[in-house]
């Protein structure tokens, strides 16, 4: 288990952070932050919102020798699942097998959890311990995406000790394929009503324009 921390925000501003922070000019304004509270320790609705509208998640765990490892999960809106205001949860569906993520676990709990929505621009940084459930028929169903064709090969169990939101700063605006698909269906549908409203509109006389054009008609044939 991690260590009692004077604020949330040392579970990443280690002293060594901390020391290059003063050395850069930063620390002053970290301080000020601490001061104030620190990092947020629990999940808020907006935050749960913003998890469970995720299609993608970076896990990262590290080895007994300290050796990082990243992970990515993914699928449909809601494969993320708040538990409560400290817990996240997630089917890990079978890959290649080679359980780089549960064997680091099992040395060391540590994890971090990473969230980009290049669509809107937002990140979100997660950090706390995880495990992993084998076995448990009940909780895997529970946390199962309906109708997702994946097979489950166990559950993952996120605990949350600290949360950071960065700045939208030099993240690549980008959309899901789904979401675009569904917006270009809906200007061509769009398109077709304009066309057909068109169509009807060429295809009867335009209110007043055959009745003058009828009597000038009649004054031309008067008058020769």
């Amino acid at each position: 288990m991690a260590s009692a921390k004077a604020y949330a925000s040392d579970v990443a501003f280690t002293p060594s952070v901390k020391s290059v922070q003063a050395r850069k000019g930063s620390r002053h304004g970290y301080a000020r932050m601490e001061e104030r509270g620190s990092w947020a320790t629990r999940i808020t609705p907006e935050l749960a919102g913003f998890i469970e509208a995720q299609t993608s998640v970076f896990l990262a765990t590290a080895n007994l020798e300290g050796q990082p490892y990243i992970q990515h999960r993914g699928g449909p809106p809601g494969f993320l699942r708040v538990l409560d205001d400290q817990t996240i949860g997630f089917v890990d569906f079978t890959g290649n097998r080679q359980f780089i993520t549960q064997g680091n676990l099992a040395d060391n709990p540590r994890a971090h959890l990473f969230l980009i929505d290049y669509a809107h621009q937002r990140r979100i940084k997660i950090w706390g311990e995880a495990r992993v459930v084998e076995g448990d028929a009940e909780l895997t169903e529970k946390l199962m995406p309906g109708g997702y064709r994946a097979r489950p090969e166990q559950v993952i169990l996120f605990t949350l000790s600290a949360w950071d939101a960065n700045c939208p700063q030099h993240i690549p605006q980008r959309f899901e394929a789904a979401d675009v698909a569904a917006t270009l269906a809906e200007r061509d549908e769009r398109i077709r009503a304009l066309e057909a409203a068109l169509n009807r509109l060429h295809g009867s006389p335009v209110a007043g324009f055959s009745g003058e054009a009828s009597d000038a008609s009649e004054e031309v044939k008067k008058s020769s």
